[in-house]
């Protein structure tokens, strides 16, 4: 999970979230009220809502902001996270307690947890075998 979210308000506009994507290299800004999660928005949002829609760089955040917002607490497994990315077909996902954002899970930080995860398993079976071939490993 990332905690240093680049974050966004009611009181920007499309042009200043497209310049905050490409100066972060980021596709996806949580728009909030203090704290408070009350919206995404995504590059894509940026283009099916606001260009394609003939809005200008002006045009405020309400009005391409995603408010239907797909959220998982802290307290909820990565496999909840990955899993939730999956029915919902969504590769970020907002870590909300009690209404505010405290960070943000992207797919590449589950893909990222699931190599680590599969390298240690290898690595813990590669010692397991190395200790029974020599005589190491003991039976209680």
């Amino acid at each position: 999970m990332s905690t240093d979210c680049v974050t966004a308000t009611l009181q920007d506009n499309v042009y200043e979230l497209a310049v905050l994507m490409k100066r972060h290299d980021i596709g996806f800004v949580p728009i909030v009220e203090g704290s408070k999660l009350i919206g995404v928005v995504t590059d894509r949002d940026l283009v099916v809502r606001g260009y394609a829609e003939k809005h200008s760089g002006s045009t405020e955040v309400a009005t391409v902001m995603t408010r239907e917002v797909k959220t998982i607490s802290p307290e909820e497994t990565a496999d909840e996270a990955a899993r939730i990315m999956a029915n919902n077909k969504i590769r970020r996902l907002a870590v909300v307690e009690d209404g505010h954002l405290i960070g943000i899970v992207a797919i590449g930080d589950l893909a990222v947890r699931d190599i680590f995860v599969h390298e240690a398993g290898e690595s813990l079976s590669e010692i397991s075998e190395q200790a029974a071939d020599t005589g190491q490993l003991s039976h209680h």
